[in-house]
Formats: C-alpha cells, sequence, structure tokens
C-alpha cells in the first residue's frame, strides 16, 4: 500500500492526502503534523512531497524501507522543450563520500540553479536538462533512518533504496516517464550508479519501473579503489609533491591494500586505505587530495584540514563532509543554508532531523564495500548496451586520471581494443582556442579528460563541463 501527501503550495501549508486512490483534503499549518503521518504508516511505502506554486520544483521523501526515508528534490528545466522526436532529458546527480549530500553539496556547490549564496549560477545544468537531486544512501542529508542499523551496508542495497525511489517518482508521473534518464555521478556516487543501472534496468525488464535509461556518466569515480591508491605515489612523485622516501613509504602500504584486497579483507584494506592518507599527507605537506596543485584547506570545496592527517580514517573522513559544508565568505556556509533558509523553504523536513546528521554514520556503515572494485558492473552495463561515459579532472588525486585509465583497460567489453586505439579530439569553451581537455568514443563507451580541473570538475571547468553534459544527454538512447 502506499500513501501520498502532496503540496503545490510554495509554504507548504497544505497537502493533499491520498490514500488506495481516493482523494481527501487535508489542511496542515504545522509541519510537525506531516511528520506525524510519516510515522504512522509504519510498514508500508509513504511518499510525501511538496513543491512551488508554478511546478517548476517539487521534493519531498520516500520511506524506501520501512523507518528508511529518502529525500529527494526535482527542478523542471525553464528550457524545456516538447519536441516528441527529442524529448527533453532529466539528470539524476549522484554524490559521493560516502555520506556527501547530492541535495546540497551537488545542488548548491556545484551545477543546481544557485549557490550557497543563493545567488543565479551561469553555468547550472539546467540549461541542458532538469535535475533531480538525491540524498543517497539513506542518513545523507536530509534523509534519514529511525534505526541506526537499518543504514546500508552495501552498494547493492543503496542501489535498491534508489530504484524504489524512482519509482514511486517516475511511475506515476508520465511526462517524466517520457524524459531519459541520465545518471550522473561523482567520487564514490560512481559506485552508486553502476549499480543502480543494473538494478533500474532489471526493475525495467521486471515492468517495475517505467523510466527510459538514456545513460549513466561516472565523474571522477571511484570505481576500482585498488588502481587508485596505486596511482596516489607515482603521480605526485612525477608532479615533485612527494620524494623517494614518502614514494617508498607508500607503496609499502599499496602493497599492504593489495594484499588485503586479495584476500578479501575489505574492512581491513579501508583501514590501511586511511593511513596511507596519512602517509601521503605527512610526505606532501598536506596536498589536497581533490587538486594537487593546492595544499589541504584551499580548495574552497573540499577544505580538508592539516591537522586531520594523522587522525583516524573516520574521524578524518567525517571533517570532510563538515569541511564540504562551507564555503569562503561571509554567508556562503552550506551547513547554516541547509539546516536555515533551504529547510524553512522545505518546510517538510521533521524538527528531529538535522541536515547532514547522519553522515558520518553512512561512511561507517559502508567500510566494508568502500574498497570492493565495480569494474564488472561497468562490463555488465556496456554489454547491455548502455550509453556509460566517464570524465576526469586532470588536477585529481584521490581519483587520478591514472587510476581511471587503469581500470577502463580491465574491462573485457568487446569494443575496449578499439576503443583504445583511437586518438583524442581536443575540446574547446565556445569559441575559446585554449585546449579545455580531450575525448573519444567508440559505440556507447565515452571519455573526457579535463584540463586544469581537480576532483570536482563542474566547480572548475563549468563551461566545459557544461558543454560536455549538453554532449552526453544529446547522445542517442540505447536502453529502454
Amino acid at each position: 500500500m502506499i500513501h501520498y501527501i502532496f503540496s503545490t503550495s510554495e509554504k507548504c501549508d497544505s497537502f493533499i492526502f491520498f490514500k488506495m486512490g481516493k482523494f481527501h483534503f487535508v489542511a496542515l499549518f504545522i509541519v510537525s503534523f506531516v511528520f506525524m503521518f510519516l510515522t504512522l504508516f509504519n510498514g508500508e511505502i509513504l511518499v510525501m512531497a511538496a513543491g512551488t506554486s508554478d511546478g517548476s520544483e517539487s521534493w519531498g521523501y520516500v520511506e524506501v524501507r520501512p523507518k528508511a526515508h529518502m529525500f529527494w528534490w526535482y527542478y523542471k528545466s525553464p528550457y524545456r522543450t516538447k519536441d516528441p522526436n527529442n524529448p527533453w532529458p532529466i539528470i539524476l546527480w549522484l554524490q559521493g563520500g560516502p555520506g556527501a549530500s547530492g541535495v546540497g553539496t551537488g545542488n548548491f556547490e556545484e551545477v543546481g540553479p544557485l549557490d550557497s549564496f543563493l545567488k543565479p549560477r551561469n553555468s547550472t545544468w539546467l540549461t541542458k536538462a532538469d535535475l533531480l537531486f538525491v540524498d543517497n544512501p539513506v542518513g545523507t542529508g536530509y534523509s534519514f533512518v529511525e534505526d541506526e542499523e537499518l543504514l546500508v551496508k552495501t552498494d547493492e542495497e543503496a542501489a535498491t533504496d534508489l530504484t524504489t525511489l524512482l519509482i514511486e517518482i517516475f511511475n506515476r508521473n508520465e511526462t517524466l516517464q517520457k524524459s531519459p534518464l541520465y545518471i550522473v555521478a561523482e567520487s564514490y556516487g560512481g559506485k552508486y550508479a553502476v549499480t543502480l543501472g543494473l538494478s533500474a534496468l532489471k526493475a525495467i525488464q521486471d515492468k517495475k519501473l517505467k523510466l527510459i535509461l538514456g545513460g549513466i556518466a561516472l565523474g571522477d569515480s571511484w570505481i576500482s579503489p585498488e588502481d587508485f591508491v596505486v596511482s596516489w605515489a607515482p603521480l605526485l612523485k612525477y608532479v615533485s609533491r612527494i620524494d623517494d622516501n614518502g614514494l617508498a613509504e607508500a607503496n609499502s602500504l599499496v602493497d599492504k591494500i593489495k594484499q588485503q584486497i586479495a584476500a578479501g579483507k575489505w574492512k581491513a584494506a579501508t583501514d590501511t586505505w586511511g593511513d596511507l592518507e596519512g602517509v601521503i599527507s605527512t610526505n606532501t605537506n598536506s596536498v589536497d587530495f581533490y587538486n594537487f596543485l593546492l595544499d589541504s584547506g584551499m580548495d574552497p570545496v573540499s577544505m580538508i584540514a592539516t591537522e586531520l592527517v594523522r587522525q583516524t580514517p573516520r574521524k578524518r573522513y567525517s571533517r570532510y563532509l563538515d569541511s564540504l559544508r562551507t564555503s569562503p565568505g561571509e554567508n556562503g556556509d552550506l551547513g547554516l543554508l541547509m539546516n536555515g533558509a533551504i529547510r524553512k523553504k522545505l518546510g517538510i523536513i521533521p524538527d528531529n532531523v538535522e541536515w547532514g546528521g547522519q553522515s558520518g554514520l553512512v561512511f561507517t556503515y559502508l567500510e566494508g564495500d568502500f574498497m570492493k572494485p565495480r569494474i564488472n558492473e561497468v562490463d555488465e552495463l556496456l554489454n547491455k548496451g548502455v550509453n556509460v561515459t566517464i570524465y576526469n579532472g586532470q588536477l585529481d588525486v584521490i581519483c587520478a586520471t591514472k587510476g581511471t585509465e587503469a581500470w577502463v583497460e580491465k574491462l573485457k567489453w568487446e569494443g575496449l581494443k578499439t576503443f583504445l586505439s583511437i586518438d583524442r579530439i581536443p575540446l574547446y569553451c565556445g569559441d575559446g582556442k585554449i585546449t579545455k581537455g580531450f575525448t573519444k568514443s567508440y559505440r556507447n563507451l565515452h571519455f573526457y579528460w579535463i584540463l586544469e580541473a581537480g576532483h570536482f570538475v563542474p566547480v572548475d571547468q563549468p563551461c566545459i563541463a557544461l558543454d560536455m553534459v549538453g554532449s552526453i544527454t544529446r547522445s542517442s538512447i540505447s536502453t529502454r
């Protein structure tokens, strides 16, 4: 049984309650009353949604499992067209972490219509597609669980929850069903994207999900942790950021990680990964893992504090999530924004839920999956004909291009040999003459090398990122 609460009021002061096909109007003026309905239907899927009066935005919760509530926020593009021969696309943005908020970071720091100062973003991806942001997995951002044990422990569990969310959003909206969905992921979000892609395809095949899957884009994505940690020290040595002593110390831990991965000791590998980050930080005078030209704390999006290098990986990561909430300037603090003005606008966030309040726990519960590769899932998607785009920032360390190229070369996809033999094409932004990147494609595999960009490509190179997204969403839809 599915229950709905829907609002077209920007102030969220009236809701329509749908139950078993019958319409009951319920005037609610206190948000806590809404949450009372949310908790009333334990054991049944509950959808609670609200939106602006003009229909340009909608948002809400889906109870993806009993007592596990996932938050989403949808933006309808003002540029949306109604061409049946060229349907307007939708981008589902999946943030990384695990535990970073797509509704917060991806939206207000990277590609949404407003920045964290609530100023219009000229490079918003809304010019190319509708945008759907999700706080995934449950426990991230505004999403929450009523019992800590309900946090996901594997990427597959996260994919199942996301599939449930998509079913509830798309199956009852014929307009959305006509639009191809492109799953665009950043960092650890890439692992969510490929597992979701396969889960969604199965749900489509089983006629449980009414959706057109247009493709998947993996931005600086943590697809093969082993290949990335192997790349760190040699890359930093090449750019003069680490010396031979640091290289040797780092490579010793890399060997240990490889042994742990081979033995299936995934949590131990995650712990050693944390030790390796500490060694790298110490021997590079705190290089920023998201842009090797910077020191920790210089990148306005990452801002990893230097003093954390000798802390446990869990504490260091929790501090990283905190740092993602902050932008330089007087009023740009993302945490204050999300727990202040945005929370007030949304109007349906439960009183006892703080944005990001459970994010650290999300990472803790996924420690056993953190170092597992998802190369096989990429192979499976390619073999099923799904358009897969990979893009990487030149200056990234944590998901370095060298590591990305290494895992791509491990694909068993039949078109790989031809793909690798093709020459790259230079990319420019607009009428500019300066090279901004390179790309090449073969069949349904596409790769973009983005110059002068770190881990957060849309932030560092917004113009070329926007052009790239336009190309991705215009690509042929090969899977239905």
